[in-house]
């Protein structure tokens, strides 16, 4: 290797991009149900106190109830008018739970992708009546395919953990893209294919890792209180974030859904958002 190209190497080593702490605030927050006016403003009142640090006491609550819901261009005009800049809402809304486990319903599906609305969705209240947000969450998990980098994405799980509670920031690096990688440089003689995996392999975990750190930091500096948990490994995406959501008994994750070139739910956020049926999300 040249001089230059050591040198190149040290300097792209060298460069970080620290997390930076965003103040997140909703300032006009929508509900949407398939209840009666009743049963609506009983669901408002249930996810209120728990975006208290989020909101405040100017912030306008409105809500969307089944007769809204007629239609999803309808209900894509009423989003229109009010101009959130959060959604409540809940699994299987306008479906009956028992008939669609799996899905999560063409109004949850245009809540997420025809606007830019982050969605807070809840488990339903048909199963689960009686949940209530601030009691039960205590640790808040961020997902994102590459986590560096996403300011916003942690900033809001950020400020949607109690002070009590903790934040888990995870990476998990994709082991298939990576050893069909190695197996590629395994091929070609000049490179040693074990000392490539393990610097590789260092270089990739480094990167989140040293990010996380930074997160921590900065939360620490803004003087708040809860814990920051650092993950950073590799595995099969889906399968090891489900594990970590059940090990560390994660209680809202907070997923990145949206993708520049894309209108589908971005990369492990569609499966994550099925499968993780009792756990509430917030759809970023």
């Amino acid at each position: 290797m040249s001089k230059i190209d050591q040198f190149e190497s040290a300097f792209k080593s060298a460069e970080r991009d620290p997390f930076q702490l965003e103040k997140v605030q909703f300032n006009n927050c929508l509900t949407v149900t398939d209840l009666d006016t009743e049963g609506a403003k009983a669901f408002e009142r249930q996810v209120q106190p728990f975006l208290e640090h989020v909101t405040h006491a100017d912030s306008n609550w409105d809500c969307l109830t089944r007769a809204d819901l007629r239609s999803v261009e309808m209900f894509l005009e009423e989003i229109e008018k009010k101009q959130p800049d959060l959604i409540c809402t809940y699994r299987n809304l306008m479906a009956p739970a028992a008939e669609y486990p799996y899905s999560l319903g063409v109004f949850l599906d245009v809540m997420s992708q025809a606007t830019s609305i982050p969605v807070l969705v809840v488990p339903s209240p048909v199963t689960k009546p009686d949940f209530n947000l601030r009691d039960n969450v205590k640790s808040v998990m961020a997902i994102t395919d590459h986590l560096a980098g996403e300011h916003h994405l942690v900033s809001v799980a950020a400020a949607l953990t109690p002070d009590d509670g903790t934040l888990t920031l995870a990476h998990v690096e994709d082991e298939k893209a990576f050893n069909r990688f190695i197996d590629s440089i395994g091929k070609i003689p000049e490179i040693d294919t074990d000392e490539a995996r393990d610097l590789i392999m260092q270089r990739l975990l480094k990167d989140p890792t040293d990010y996380i750190e930074s997160c921590r930091k900065a939360i620490l500096d803004a003087g708040e209180t809860f814990a920051v948990q650092s993950i950073a490994t590799i595995g099969h995406r889906l399968f090891d974030f489900k594990k970590i959501i059940r090990e560390h008994d994660v209680d809202l994750v907070v997923l990145n859904t949206k993708d520049d070139d894309q209108l589908a739910m971005h990369g492990l956020a569609y499966p994550l958002s099925v499968e993780l049926r009792d756990t509430p999300l917030l759809l970023a």
